[in-house]
Formats: C-alpha cells, structure tokens, sequence
C-alpha cells in the first residue's frame, strides 16, 4: 500500500530514475511511462512511480481528480495496448494544500521487451525514449534469463556426431564425477553427457554447451564462438598489423592452447638492476590476470551474437572486447562485488576443468595480480551496452 509518507518522500527525490512526474492522464503519456518502467532496462528490479499531478520541476500542480480519471488511468493495464499486461497499481487520491497526487506503481515486467503500441520504450536516467535494436536486444536476453541459459538451449540440427567424445569420456567425465560413480555408471553416452547439461535428451541433441565444449566444429553451429587474436606495432588501430591468430575449436582443447599461447606469445619478462646491484625480473603483463579476464569473457559472453571475443595487443596495452554487456544482477554499481551467470554451464564447465578457481572472484583477483606486477588498474568500458571492455595497461617499468 502507498502511504502518504511513500508519497511525500517520491515528491522530495528529484534524482531517482525510477520516477516520472507528468500533469496528463492521456494514454499517449501514460502508456509509453508503463511501458518503460515496466521494461526496467537499467535492471533496478525495483518498482518504478509516475507521480500523476506533479510538474517536472517536482511541484504539485493543482489539480483535483475524479473517479472517472482514476478509471481511464487503470485502463491503462487493461486495454491491451500495453502488452506484456503490465503489473501496476493505481494509489487512492493523496490531497495536499498544493494540489492533489495520484500514484502508479509499476512492477518490472518477468517478460520484456514490453511494448506500449507495437513500440517498446526504455528509461535511462531522466531519458525516456524508445529502444534501439541493440538495446531491444538486452531485454531479450533478460528475459531468456529468467527462463534458462542460452548454453542449456539445445542446438537443434545438431547431432551426438558432432561431439568429441573420447575428450568428454576421457578428460571431462572424470574431472566432474567421482571415481566410485563412475565405476558404478550404467547410463550410455547420451544420459551421461546429459547429466552435466551437454545433450538434451526431449531433442536428442547436444545442448549449445555441449557444442562449445567438445563440438568437432563450433562455429558452424553457433557462428560466432571463436577468438581472435590481433597484435598490431603501435598504439591504436590503425598501426600496422604484426600477428593474427584465430582460436575456433572446442573449448576442451582451445582453452590449453590460449593459455599456453599466452606464456609464449604474450608475456615477456627480462631482468633489471636495482640500487643494490641485485637483479629482479620484471613482466610486462602477469599471467593470471591476462587469464582470468580471458576466461571472463568466455563464461559472460553473449554466444547469440556473431561476433567473436577480441584480443587486441598494442605497444602499450592489450584489450580484450566481447559480445555481451552487464549480465542479471550486475550493474555499473555493483560491478566486480557481484556476479551472475550468462552461461551457466560454462561456468562449470571452466571451472571443472580449473581454469577458474573461484566463483565471483576473477576480476577480483586479475586486478590484485596487475596491482602486485606494477601494473595500473584496468579500465572497464562498462557504457557499451551490448559489449564488454577491458583495458590492461602495460607495465610503466617494462
């Protein structure tokens, strides 16, 4: 229930983005503010308010209302012009010597894009306006979230053929059970790789995990699963190309390959001479921190796009770019305390394999590795919307 005090404390915040202050009960107002609240793109997972009889300046306006108003207000979750059928709830008339206020609290919607007229409209900061496609795209794939993962979807016209097993029979099945079950294991090939969320037996398919891990050839099911690696001479772009190499295979085996690509590839290390004589070894990069913001972007990565994960190493720094921004309950806020999981059976698969030792810690620990290398921080481009980027500076002393 809204109370008076719920409503006076509404009135006084003028920042808060989950509030719209309009002066109009037309549905060509009232609808496009339901719908972008319900739509919740800046993912608060909190109530939004329009605060009906309020100016934009937070003044009350007024204005007196009507049963009559109240009603063509609630029409407004009814009529059909706002589908998914928004959840919202109409507060009784709040009467102040200035004016009286009417308040519509609206519920995130569990299925966006939310549409108000065919058109879908979002709220970021004080903008309300309508979607673009990329940013129609990120409602979308919340919504998948709420149902399962895209790894757990199963690749239709995919078939047992295309998997590697002997790599799942010989090197993840006994990472991931124990030895007593399995002696004991009685399942075939397609209830075992099922049991770990590889194969859906309903479609009689690899699920989309069980083709990033051991597909015999990822990228004809799913186009964009690879990495591409660039190193160019200079610091930006536009520099001379020096080196390419692309990574497309199984994940069971691509992922020794980039780590041992990055040892002998990436990182280099020479010898200094300090005030006392003594020499110590200095890194341009750290391992771990290179690895862990790698495995990073394989386990947040968006598999639905076409784009692959970018490795760009310039003279100064390397950048590592990939499909998917901020995923669940990450947001600019929280981000690196929290985690959620695009893929979850990626995430397990990583760190079955041990190649994540930690969850909800990876970034925690790559920025500690780059701090003790005398590294800077690294730059998390978190504004991208539909990508993620991070910056890793070179070591000053390399």
């Amino acid at each position: 229930m809204i109370t008076e005090e719920k409503v006076k404390a509404l009135l006084a915040d003028m920042e808060s983005d989950l509030i719209e202050r309009t002066t109009s009960i037309k549905e060509s107002k009232l609808g496009p503010a339901v719908c972008a609240l319900s739509n919740d793109f800046p993912n608060h997972k909190q109530a939004g308010y329009i605060l009906l009889g309020v100016g934009d300046d937070g003044r009350l306006a007024g204005m007196t209302w009507t049963d009559e108003a109240l009603q063509a207000i609630g029409n407004v979750k009814t009529n059909g012009n706002v589908l998914p059928q928004p959840s919202l709830v109409v507060s009784p008339i709040f009467k102040f010597p200035e004016g009286e206020v009417v308040v519509v609290q609206v519920t995130p919607s569990p299925y966006p894009p939310v549409r108000y007229d065919g058109r879908c409209w979002i709220r970021i900061g004080p903008r309300r306006d309508r979607a673009t496609v990329e940013e129609e795209k990120i409602l979308v794939e919340r919504r998948t979230s709420y149902a399962k993962t895209y790894d757990l979807v199963p690749a239709l016209g995919a078939t047992i053929e295309d998997l590697a097993i002997e790599f799942f029979k010989l090197t993840y099945l006994p990472s991931a059970i124990d030895k007593d079950t399995l002696r004991e294991n009685g399942r075939n090939i397609e209830q075992q790789l099922a049991s770990l969320r590889f194969f859906d037996l309903k479609e009689n398919c690899p699920t989309n995990a069980g083709i990033l891990m051991f597909g015999l050839n990822p990228e004809f099911h799913l186009p964009g699963s690879y990495i591409q690696y660039i190193k160019f001479k200079g610091e930006e772009m536009t520099s001379e190309v020096d080196f390419e190499k692309k990574f497309s295979g199984a994940l069971i085996t691509e992922l020794k390959i980039i780590d041992d690509f990055i040892k002998n590839n990436i990182l280099k290390e020479r010898p200094v001479k300090r005030d006392s004589f003594q020499e110590e070894t200095i890194r341009n990069y750290p391992f771990w921190a290179l690895r862990e913001l790698l495995m990073n972007a394989i386990i947040h990565r968006n598999y639905e796009s076409n784009s692959p994960i970018y490795i760009y190493e310039f003279s100064n720094r390397i950048e590592i770019l990939n499909p998917g921004g901020l995923y669940g309950d990450v947001n600019t806020q929280n981000f690196p305390n929290a985690s959620d999981y695009r893929n979850v059976v990626i995430s397990e698969a990583l760190k079955t394999l041990g190649y994540v030792n930690r969850f909800n810690y990876g970034v925690i620990r790559a920025i500690d590795e780059l701090i003790k290398n005398g590294n800077p921080k690294p730059d998390f481009d978190l504004t991208l919307g539909t990508k993620f980027k991070v910056s890793i500076s070179i070591n000053p002393s390399w």
